[in-house]
């Protein structure tokens, strides 16, 4: 569901670098699927509150599995934080499902809108409902059930899916390679209609203009992207 320019940016990062835009425009085309109006889904998804306008800082958290590859004896855990403000995402992955994973890799963090994976809290819902002890790490969740509140990681971690399902990784080194390529390119060429057809980086770079206060460094483009 991206506009031409923006599909080639992600095919020639991921898939073919040669690609030109008109190779791309007529492989659309030949597979009927080169108007996004007609791509659109004509059942509206349920309206859900707006959320809250935050400034960046303010961080929705996820875990994710990632298949298992055939020079790994284990599958490993992708941990994704995605910025409420800039939508800026920040990914590590991890060998383990652990709070030690989550504690290294929140460490930085102070205030963190997650689920409520047990990784993050020790707080129980259900039939065996029980109240967070106070004890743990992070214990400040979102509400149960409410996938809206979590709903853009969510939204970025299909995006990885759909990473996932259309490539062939010749190792576990090369899908690690992949995601992240994948992280750059959605933080530094992505416009995302939430932020006014900016990127992430772009939208950063605005808040460091206007409060220079909430960075410990300036904001800046990586070299090749």
């Amino acid at each position: 569901m991206l506009p031409l320019d923006d599909l080639l940016a992600v095919v020639r990062e991921l898939l073919n670098p040669k690609v030109s835009r008109s190779e791309l425009d007529r492989c659309l085309r030949r597979h009927g699927v080169c108007n996004l109006r007609d791509l659109k889904p004509t059942t509206r998804r349920p309206a859900h509150k707006p959320l809250k306008a935050y400034e960046p800082g303010y961080l929705h958290v996820d875990v994710k599995y990632l298949p298992q590859m055939a020079d790994e004896d284990r599958r490993r855990y992708l941990l994704v934080a995605i910025d409420r403000a800039t939508r800026w995402v920040f990914v590590r992955i991890y060998p383990a499902r652990t709070v030690a994973n989550a504690r290294r890799f929140l460490r930085d963090l102070d205030r963190v809108l997650t689920d409520n994976g047990k990784v993050f809290t020790d707080r129980l819902f259900g039939r065996r409902r029980r109240a967070a002890t106070g004890n743990h790490d992070f214990d400040r969740l979102a509400p149960p059930i409410r996938p809206q509140t979590n709903e853009m990681v969510e939204q970025f971690n299909g995006g990885i899916e759909d990473v996932l399902q259309s490539h062939r990784f010749r190792s576990g080194k090369d899908l690690e390679q992949t995601i992240l390529r994948y992280v750059r390119l959605y933080n530094s060429q992505l416009p995302q209609s939430v932020l006014k057809d900016r990127t992430p980086i772009d939208a950063l770079k605005g808040w460091h203009r206007q409060k220079p206060v909430l960075f410990k460094k300036r904001p800046y483009t990586q070299n090749g992207m």
